[in-house]
């Protein structure tokens, strides 16, 4: 049974549940404190295994004696190329342990990334996940003098290896393991050696405008910020989360690991970014944070099912979801208590189909949803609330560290990114509009940029953060666009295309869409579809397709989105309406330069690349 109106639950914790001015400082002295309590668990061959906090202390202690061994010295940076598994925790609290810095790297980045990357930050030693990085690694090392090492975690189909430059993680931690016995006391001088206004981790920027900046945030700004994250969305030690986002981006670094590290709330490792639907499911987790594309396709998934139920499944859930969407709507007017019948009808909404909704995704223990890093429809969020899971919108960016404003639990705005957090000031510019921000988690600047870094900030030191935006009398922040994005059309409309774009991807058939029309008679998009949900689509009307290109060619196909276009413009006046489209006919992954490693369609790109089709969309 749901406590949708009762969000005491939910209430931000304001006192400091564990001391460190430094991460490998907060990191020791939680080891101390919960020991033989679990931390980590991940799926190893269709088995949950556990680590307590004891056991990844000796990974830590035993990776940082190897560093040292292998003569890093404090300030160094060691990168991490590698997909979110527990060795890429292990290794970053072990070179923040040495007093090292720690930078990440996608493992969806290409050779040339990583070189440039290392280069920049001037890597001495480079962890990798498996053969596949490894490759990547030995392709540009010969072009990284100050590379020393480059560490393996899995050497599965490496055994044979044999190169002086690359040894396994295991060999590096028998490593460590000598050189702690032979020097007992260097690690914890180490740590003590760390201050907070030292550089701790790096996080490159994606790159959509240019080469990619690498965001400097010292110990400070880490340990402020998690701090801050406890008054924003709660956590405790007996919260399971998890931990499938890339641990490069600073949604998952900061947000994840070093948020878990304070509180204490376990992390599981999902297997790998496919089985997250299946994982999530298994794992059920008390506090959930995710990008939009998860709860677009967790949505996705719950109506393309619903289509195949019976008429009467059909209508119970109508019923059902009728019922928590009128309760979503007193509360989200602000109105609570609920009246008795409603929750009671709401009771039985759950036994019948909603308690089912929600454990078919895998959300029926969270306490709270929180979402982030991207525009998410109102109504997808409205949506979760009427299943009883409140969903909380965060907002920030990789130069504040993560979330700098966050939806509060006791006044839910649809379409609010909610009110400054209370660790940092929130602005909008009265010139451009444009959303700025000041407080001790900033970041520091952008390594060997410092005209960049000048850039980024105001004369009188606020952060200029590109969201255009406006607040409203209770102090919420709602995000218009970004200021590069607006369009304005020839004949002189401002459009937000964010606005149009998200109506767009509540559909189950659209994964992703961008919206054009600058400085042009009127708007058009380009759509990437959900190819999932419309193969079945296909299939279940018989629209022959051969590929992936065919099907979004299919005459069927285009009449579909063409519907949910029309169903879009319904809600939109006539010159922000979208005339004409194009289906993107090739299924992009991460690997593909249109896409951020988050997943996010680059505007910029998107309309380079693919100008052709989009002048034939105006040619008539």
């Amino acid at each position: 049974m749901s406590n949708l109106w009762d969000l005491s639950r939910l209430q931000p914790v304001l006192d400091s549940v564990l001391d460190g001015d430094t991460i490998p400082a907060m990191f020791w002295n939680a080891v101390a404190l919960r020991g033989d309590t679990v931390w980590f668990r991940e799926k190893d061959l269709g088995i949950w295994r556990s680590w307590t906090w004891k056991q990844v202390a000796e990974g830590v202690r035993e990776i940082a004696g190897g560093l040292m061994s292998l003569g890093l010295a404090p300030g160094e940076t060691v990168s991490v190329l590698s997909n979110t598994v527990p060795e890429w925790v292990l290794s970053d609290l072990a070179v923040l342990s040495c007093g090292g810095v720690s930078n990440g790297i996608y493992p969806t980045d290409a050779s040339n990334q990583v070189h440039y990357l290392c280069e920049d930050s001037a890597t001495r030693v480079l962890f990798v996940e498996d053969d596949e990085q490894l490759d990547k690694g030995l392709e540009v090392r010969a072009r990284l003098p100050l590379l020393k090492k480059i560490i393996v975690f899995d050497m599965e189909g490496l055994r044979e290896l044999n190169d002086p430059g690359v040894i396994s993680l295991d060999a590096l931690r028998a490593l460590g393991r000598a050189y702690n016995a032979e020097r007992p006391g260097e690690l914890e001088q180490r740590v003590k050696a760390c201050r907070p206004q030292d550089l701790a981790i790096l996080v490159y920027t994606s790159g959509t405008t240019g080469k990619p900046k690498g965001a400097m945030h010292t110990h400070a700004s880490l340990t402020y910020a998690v701090r801050g994250f406890n008054t924003v969305t709660p956590r405790h030690e007996h919260d399971e989360c998890m931990c499938f986002l890339p641990l490069c981006h600073i949604a998952e670094r900061v947000g994840g690991e070093y948020f878990a590290l304070y509180t204490g709330a376990k992390l599981n490792f999902v297997e790998n970014p496919d089985t997250v639907p299946e994982n999530v499911r298994e794992i059920a987790p008390t506090v959930f944070g995710a990008v939009p594309r998860v709860w677009e396709k967790f949505y996705s998934a719950v109506v393309i099912s619903l289509k195949e139920g019976t008429w009467l499944q059909q209508t119970v859930y109508a019923w059902s979801i009728g019922v928590g969407q009128r309760i979503a709507d007193l509360v989200l007017a602000g109105q609570p208590p609920v009246p008795a019948s409603l929750k009671l009808k709401f009771r039985l909404a759950c036994w019948l189909t909603l308690n089912n909704v929600r454990k078919m995704i895998g959300i029926h223990r969270a306490r709270f949803l929180v979402t982030g890093a991207a525009p998410i429809s109102p109504e997808l969020i409205k949506w979760y609330l009427a299943l009883g899971v409140p969903m909380l919108e965060v907002w920030g960016m990789t130069e504040t560290c993560g979330t700098s404003t966050g939806m509060t639990s006791n006044r839910i705005k649809l379409g609010s990114i909610g009110p400054a957090a209370s660790y940092n000031q929130v602005r909008i510019d009265p010139d451009t509009g444009e959303i700025q921000v000041k407080g001790p988690n900033v970041f520091a600047g952008y390594l060997n940029l410092p005209e960049k870094t000048a850039e980024a900030f105001t004369a009188d030191g606020w952060l200029r953060t590109g969201d255009v935006g406006a607040v409203d009398g209770e102090g919420y922040f709602r995000i218009t666009d970004r200021m590069k994005d607006i369009i304005i059309t020839a004949g002189g409309k401002n459009i937000t295309p964010s606005e149009l774009e998200n109506e767009l991807k509540f559909s189950p058939y659209i994964t992703d869409a961008v919206v054009i029309g600058d400085k042009l008679p009127y708007l058009t998009v380009i759509i990437m579809i959900d190819q999932e949900n419309v193969e079945k689509f296909a299939q279940d009307n018989d629209v022959p397709f051969s590929n992936y290109a065919s099907l979004t060619r299919a005459p069927q196909v285009q009449d579909l989105i063409q519907g949910v276009i029309d169903g879009v413009n319904k809600k939109f006046a006539r010159v922000e309406q979208i005339k004409k489209f194009f289906l993107l006919d090739k299924q992009l992954t991460a690997e593909d330069e249109e896409l951020t490693p988050t997943m996010k369609l680059k505007r910029k790109l998107v309309h380079a690349k693919y100008a052709e089709q989009i002048e034939a969309m105006y040619r008539s």
